[in-house]
């Protein structure tokens, strides 16, 4: 796949140490020996963290939607907003952050620091789910984090695994409105009253197209442009599963600081993160919030390529990062080969010597 970025960076008023460290950013010869700590700093000026509490009928959200659905081995199918009919519709959305028609005009995946690339998935999200379902986790009791969420699908899979509870993040409002809580609301739905009325009717047969090994089927109602049928519990917003979730936008230094506000502060027992470390801008902000967040005996899954070109992050500079910092041991739990690598990476605490 292709990559389209675009950096759209307002200036910023900066002290001399501020703008000697720019300096260095472009192309001294000490940058090379300092520490990637010393040399990130925030692109742009911080986003506040709020949560988004889901609609009193959030079934409304899912009008003349057209969704599809991944299936993986043996993981249960996961359904979500088509990408493409939710392109086409960006005009027809509430989008107060203005994302969907700027991403739309300039013709961009991300806009550094105003749209940060959630209303699409990205190819590792699928490679951890492929690992996952090798490795058969199953979540039961567990607190999740899906931490730069966008479509949700692996805090979905969580909470369809018996996740006790999941909260997903993102950078953007209109992500986490638009498509993150529809996502979670169609997979809330009871899938198995679902699969025997599609039975009954014949109407369970459509199109199934394979993408990168996993198989996405689209019913043939959806291809026609018709809404699925109505797959709701008497009332979606007392759903259990949707009870289990809680959801946020905002960057990760706001959205740290708002739930280290509760008391206790929430401590996941396992953080999902996919293609989030591709600007070292971000680094600090991403550590902070897996250092303070992660419960003492728990996982950090990053899913990641081996470098994104016209940005400049990628896993090498990460695990440098993580080198220094001190505070995480980091393993390769899966390394592609084809084409532009692909890495699944996890993170726990260091035992104490």
């Amino acid at each position: 796949m292709s990559f389209c970025f675009n950096f759209d960076v307002p200036a910023q008023t900066t002290n001399p140490e501020e703008e000697s460290g720019v300096h260095l950013q472009h192309g001294q010869k000490d940058d090379a020996a300092k520490p990637i700590e010393d040399r990130t700093k925030p692109a742009e000026p911080v986003k506040e963290a709020k949560e988004h509490l889901p609609q009193s009928d959030p079934q409304f959200l899912l009008t003349d939607a057209v969704a599809e659905t991944i299936t993986i081995g043996t993981l249960p199918p996961l359904h979500f907003l088509n990408e493409t009919v939710f392109e086409k519709t960006a005009a027809e959305r509430e989008d107060r952050e203005e994302i969907l028609l700027r991403t739309a005009e300039q013709r961009s995946d991300l806009i550094s620091g105003v749209y940060e690339g959630g209303l699409k998935v990205w190819e590792c999200t699928y490679d951890l789910l492929e690992l996952i379902e090798k490795d058969g986790e199953t979540f039961g009791g567990k607190a999740v984090l899906d931490l730069g969420c966008g479509a949700g699908l692996l805090g979905i899979l969580a909470l369809k695994r018996g996740a006790r509870q999941v909260h997903f993040q993102d950078y953007n409002s209109t992500v986490i409105e638009q498509l993150t809580v529809p996502n979670v609301i169609l997979n809330c739905q009871e899938e198995d009253e679902v699969d025997s009325e599609e039975d009954k009717q014949g109407s369970g047969k459509g199109k199934v197209k394979e993408e990168d090994g996993c198989e996405k089927k689209v019913k043939d109602e959806e291809k026609d442009g018709i809404s699925p049928p109505k797959k709701r519990a008497a009332d979606l917003s007392q759903d259990p599963l949707l009870a289990k979730c809680r959801f946020f936008s905002g960057d990760w230094s706001t959205f740290l600081a708002l739930v280290k506000k509760e008391e206790p502060h929430p401590k996941y027992d396992i953080i999902f993160t996919a293609e989030t470390i591709y600007n070292t801008a971000y680094y600090p902000a991403l550590h902070e919030t897996l250092h303070k967040l992660l419960a003492p005996n728990g996982l950090v899954y990053l899913a990641t390529k081996s470098h994104y070109f016209g940005v400049g992050g990628g896993l090498h500079l990460f695990e440098t990062f993580v080198e220094q910092r001190g505070v995480f041991s980091l393993d390769h739990l899966w390394d592609g080969e084809d084409g532009l690598q692909r890495h699944v990476v996890v993170l726990r605490f260091k035992k104490p010597l």
